[in-house]
């Protein structure tokens, strides 16, 4: 019994929307606490992260994004969201082949990765999201598990309904991204007696990538094409 209450009482918890093909820090989060909950009972909005991503190439950053259906003026929720086709796979693995086939890892990772994009049938955004990170999360050798926020009972208030997922996923500590100091209430969490901490994305060594000048914000695929099983020593919290 005093086991599972110090594990209680450790237990870290991260709460973010699902991301097509997310940046490296979006998988440091991950790696940083016990439980990762995607928030996917949450608004779909466009021209975001949620179905698109960006990659490098000769002509400079481009986008690769993921075509869905979206009802009426997009009120509908993230996991609602149903994908329009199935064409799009070929086209990204295809993009992904010419722009990273230099790349010293490219035989490695395509191993994994190319069956996730021409072997798969997706019919939901989460559906493809959760399938992609966990793929990746396997191949850096991150145990956290992961759930969706439809595990949990998602109750009302912004702030509120974040501290509630943490405190019934058994946690003493919630890992926010730091765009939410807008909006967070600090005090909500104090209430419930669960820790408020800030995660920092500063700080991320530059490391060899493809075509001219270094860009950190786009996909992990970057990282990983390029620096393959040592893609952990341009991350900060995941271990090799």
């Amino acid at each position: 019994m005093r086991c599972r209450k110090e594990e209680r009482r450790l237990k870290k918890i991260a709460i973010l929307q699902s991301n097509y093909i997310p940046w490296k820090g979006y998988f440091d989060m991950i790696a940083a606490v016990d439980e990762f909950i995607l928030y996917d009972d949450m608004q779909y909005t466009r021209r975001d992260w949620r179905n698109r991503n960006q990659i490098k190439t000769p002509q400079g950053v481009q986008w690769l994004t993921v075509p869905v259906q979206v009802k009426g003026k997009y009120d509908q929720k993230i996991r609602e969201t149903e994908i329009d086709g199935n064409g799009w796979t070929l086209a990204h693995w295809k993009t992904l082949e010419q722009n990273y086939r230099r790349a010293p890892h490219f035989d490695e990772i395509k191993e994994w990765l190319e069956p996730l994009y021409l072997a798969g049938s997706y019919t939901h955004l989460s559906q493809l999201n959760r399938l992609f990170i966990e793929a990746v999360c396997n191949y850096l050798g991150i145990r956290t598990v992961i759930k969706n926020s439809w595990d949990y009972v998602v109750r009302d208030g912004k702030t509120e309904r974040l501290a509630d997922l943490c405190v019934q996923a058994g946690g003493a500590e919630y890992i926010s991204g730091p765009a939410a100091k807008g909006y967070i209430e600090e005090n909500v969490f104090y209430e419930m007696g669960v820790k408020l901490s800030w995660f920092d994305y500063s700080g991320y060594q530059e490391y060899p990538q493809l075509w001219g000048e270094f860009t950190h914000g786009v996909t992990i695929l970057d990282l990983l094409f390029n620096c393959g099983n040592e893609a952990h020593r341009y991350m900060r919290y995941v271990r090799s």
